[in-house]
């Protein structure tokens, strides 16, 4: 019996084998046993030593994260987006704009009928994925830019590693292809798509969908067009969007009863609220009215709504207009000061900045976007930043169960098992350490989607929106980047003071720790 298949015997089984080998080691070696009983013993060793291993503790999934360290007592103004940093949707949303996008391919761009037949697979994809606008794949990226083998997928089908080491003749991708290439007199642009927010989800469903049916039916199809189609066709359906969701928000948005108490906490304690986001003032309303109360006006100082961001944080010139609920629409007067209860329409943080006086470090940010909420503010700006992340509470879940931390603490061990090994060369050796590579291949697959694998625990496809294998993914190392906290909901910040320090943990160096576990 192999070890990889010896390892998946119940536990009372795997105990006792272990136990009695291990009585043996001393044996085994003053007799002259083969190398390959050798490594055995030392697979035999490791396993009960992990076994002995205390797993770790639980994570809060209401905790906050910090990547940078941050005071909340230097703080004085607090600023927030809308869309999935206050209102949080259901599922039903995912499913109105797929639907949406797809009537306008139809309608818009004549695509063939029957993609109506094509329903929205929720759970297929996570976001932080990139698209790769000439191969046609979606892929994950980790922080190295490695593609993560097994989570490439053409359409619905998973495209093999043969295939993806073929069409790119490397598992790393050169930054040029991936970001563009700004050395050069004419800048070139990047050939990937980084899908880096949660609108973007129904997104790749649809382009995913809309591929696998062009595929199976053999029709040719060009993968930049196809995805700027569906890209278009599901930004073009926004508005009505807004006016479905703005109408019925008990469908689309999950209550948050601690919200106004959030705004509470922080009016009576004299901080600045203000409010900049992409939507429209009429949607925002509907849904803060649901969240924070026909009153939420109040809690806010500045609210700027069609704010245009990335380029509200990027631009200089673009003024600042007030927004006239009755007519919805802006009035053309110059603005010259930002009052409570007035609307205002979009314009620059440079403004925003000028007219309050709100500037540095005394500002703390929150949003879900690491570039369009996070990066400017805190790069040209100095902002705090604070990132909310919906999918942390089903990965902090995750994370906490028994089968994950056991399954977690061996995929270490085995690795630092097969790491001490690797130097033997013999051919009984390199069988065994075939074995381990096959377990160890296994618990982090990237092809198979048992419970027990480490990976589809996350997600079947593309496994957590963090990690790839054992590297952080590209999404991660922008979210620590432009980030000093990260949390799952905005009201978790309850939990701690309005003085509140927030340490990272000291990180750890490759070279700093022997620990399995660190």
């Amino acid at each position: 019996m192999s070890l990889f298949k010896a390892s998946i015997i119940g536990a009372k089984t795997i105990n006792l084998i272990l136990y009695t080998k291990s009585e043996k080691c001393g044996m085994l070696i003053r007799r002259g046993f083969s190398t390959r009983e050798l490594l055995k013993e030392a697979y035999c060793r490791t396993k009960l030593k992990c076994r002995s291993k205390k797993l770790p503790r639980d994570v809060n999934p209401k905790g906050v994260f910090a990547c940078n360290e941050l005071d909340l007592s230097e703080v004085k103004v607090y600023g927030f987006d809308y869309d999935y940093t206050l209102a949080h949707y259901k599922p039903t949303l995912e499913h109105l704009l797929y639907n949406l996008g797809r009537d306008i391919l139809l309608e818009k761009y004549n695509y063939p009928p029957e993609i109506l037949k094509l329903e929205y697979r929720p759970n297929f994809a996570v976001r932080g994925l990139h698209y790769d606008i000439e191969k046609g794949l979606l892929l994950k990226l980790d922080s190295f830019l490695q593609i993560q083998f097994g989570a490439v997928y053409r359409g619905l089908t998973p495209v093999s590693t043969e295939e993806v080491l073929k069409m790119y003749k490397n598992r790393i991708i050169p930054i040029a292809y991936v970001e563009g290439d700004t050395r050069t007199h004419k800048a070139s642009r990047a050939k990937m798509v980084h899908l880096a927010d949660l609108f973007s989800v129904p997104e790749m469903g649809l382009l995913c969908n809309v591929a696998e049916y062009f595929i199976k039916n053999h029709i040719d199809y060009h993968p930049e067009i196809l995805f700027l189609d569906v890209k278009n066709s599901v930004q073009s359906c926004h508005p009505i969007m807004h006016k479905i969701v703005a109408q019925n928000v008990e469908e689309y948005i999950r209550p948050n009863p601690e919200l106004r108490k959030y705004f509470e906490m922080l009016q009576n304690s004299g901080k600045k609220l203000f409010l900049v986001t992409n939507s429209p003032f009429h949607f925002v309303n509907a849904g803060m009215e649901m969240l924070a109360g026909h009153d939420w006006l109040e809690f806010f100082d500045v609210v700027i709504v069609n704010a245009n961001k990335p380029k509200f944080f990027t631009e200089v010139s673009r003024p600042i207009r007030v927004f006239d609920k009755n007519a919805n629409t802006h009035i053309w007067e110059k603005v010259t000061s930002l009052e409570k209860g007035i609307i205002y329409y979009e314009g620059t943080v440079k403004q925003l900045q000028d007219l309050t006086g709100w500037s540095g470090h005394q500002v703390l940010y929150f949003g879900d976007h690491p570039y369009s909420d996070l990066a400017d503010v805190t790069l040209e700006h100095g902002w705090r930043t604070g990132a909310i992340i919906n999918e942390l509470t089903h990965e902090i879940n995750t994370l906490n169960t028994r089968s994950f931390k056991e399954n977690a603490n061996w995929l270490q061990m085995l690795t630092q098992l097969i790491e001490d090994h690797q130097d033997y060369k013999d051919p009984e050796a390199l069988k065994v350490l075939g074995e381990w590579m096959a377990e160890r291949d296994f618990l982090r697959s990237s092809y198979l989607t048992s419970r027990n694998d480490i990976k589809a625990v996350f997600n079947p496809q593309f496994g957590s929106v963090f990690r790839t294998y054992h590297n952080p993914t590209y999404f991660s190392r922008r979210l620590f980047r432009f980030a000093d906290i990260y949390t799952s909901n905005i009201t978790n910040l309850l939990n701690y003071s309005l003085t509140h320090t927030f340490y990272p943990r000291r990180g750890v160096m490759p070279h700093e720790y022997g620990s399995y576990f660190v």
